[in-house]
């Protein structure tokens, strides 16, 4: 039995149970923000949490026009300085609860005067007991090492506070709807499975996206590295173009995210560039054209909205790469030289 794959499959059921448990407390959140003169968000985390909190600069900044800073913990850490935070919303983000660096964060914050805000798997960890309001994903026990389902609770969480706080009502509702979806989105499975055989000898790859999916570039990338041993790099498309394009080379994969949206013509026009140079794309998206650049392709559920397709595109990239590991003869449930729980200061 894979736990990955099975824990892949339970987030419609744990992002449903997500936004039963934490409503109420995200409301109380939004309450107290709307009584402070908030200024600025600031975010800290670590590994995949981190580019959680990618995916929540964005969403804050898209939704709030606030800007939002991901955090350097090691100003706290190693150089021992404190930052002017009075008025800023700082989220601290880890699914164990027990970054050390993180938890420096907010308690530094927390002596700023600032609103802190927790999101953790662990309710009685010691970053859930430190913050003055927590967020728990409610994902229940996660064996694998490799994060799935304590990730997309985590993005939900930061989605459900922007649309809570922005008033947003339609976001609110193509939220609600995501859970569904990504229902839907297990219908292709058996595609990844035959699919991923094509890259079974493969040693490196880039994953593109633009916008608030380089967030889930980053964590395809990640999720790629931890499982498969393959030398996966992530970059926005935008950075792509200001270098590392010179290292493609027609036996280097390269998996990019193009949903509908703002940031499709961008991507689209990357996708154009590196089939023409007969560059191996693995393409996924919801965008007919897009799609027919692949030689590989897989598609995701309709929608226009940059902050939902994310929920779609990791679905994937996660399907992938446990399905690709497994095809490797590899166990995605234990990377060589990775624990569960990764304590860094």
């Amino acid at each position: 039995m894979i736990k990955m794959w099975d824990e892949i499959w339970e987030q419609p059921v744990v992002l449903t149970r997500c936004l039963e448990k934490n409503l109420n407390s995200i409301q109380k959140i939004i309450t107290a923000i709307q009584t402070q003169n908030i200024q600025s968000i600031c975010i800290a985390a670590r590994g995949t949490s981190d580019h959680a909190a990618v995916y929540g600069k964005y969403i804050f900044e898209l939704t709030l026009g606030i800007p939002v800073s991901l955090a350097a913990s090691s100003v706290y850490t190693i150089y021992r300085k404190n930052l002017k935070l009075k008025d800023t919303l700082v989220i601290g983000i880890s699914q164990s609860g027990k970054a050390a660096d993180v938890l420096e964060v907010i308690k530094g914050a927390n002596q700023q005067g600032a609103i802190t805000v927790a999101i953790t798997n662990a309710p009685d960890s010691p970053l859930a007991t430190e913050a003055k309001y927590h967020l728990y994903c409610e994902a229940g026990i996660e064996q694998s090492v490799a994060a799935t389902k304590t990730f997309t609770t985590q993005l939900y969480l930061l989605a459900q506070m922007a649309a809570e706080w922005s008033g947003d009502k339609q976001m609110k509702e193509e939220l609600l709807a995501i859970p569904r979806e990504i229902s839907h989105t297990f219908e292709i499975a058996s595609q990844i499975e035959a699919k991923v055989e094509r890259y079974r000898f493969t040693d490196e790859c880039f994953v593109l996206a633009r916008g608030i999916n380089y967030a889930i570039s980053l964590e395809a990338a990640l999720k790629i590295q931890e499982t498969t041993y393959i030398r996966a790099k992530a970059f926005a498309t935008s950075d792509f173009q200001h270098g590392p394009i010179a290292m493609i080379d027609g036996d280097i994969p390269v998996l990019i995210f193009g949903p509908e949206g703002p940031s499709l013509k961008d991507v689209s026009a990357m996708a154009g560039r590196l089939k023409n140079a007969n560059v191996e794309l693995i393409i996924v998206s919801n965008n007919q054209d897009m799609l027919s650049m692949g030689n590989t392709a897989f598609p995701i559920p309709e929608t226009k909205n940059d902050m939902v397709s994310p929920f779609y595109n990791v679905v994937i990239a996660q399907m992938f790469a446990c399905r690709l590991a497994i095809t490797k003869g590899l166990d995605p449930d234990n990377p060589r030289g990775l624990n569960k729980v990764t304590i860094t200061k």
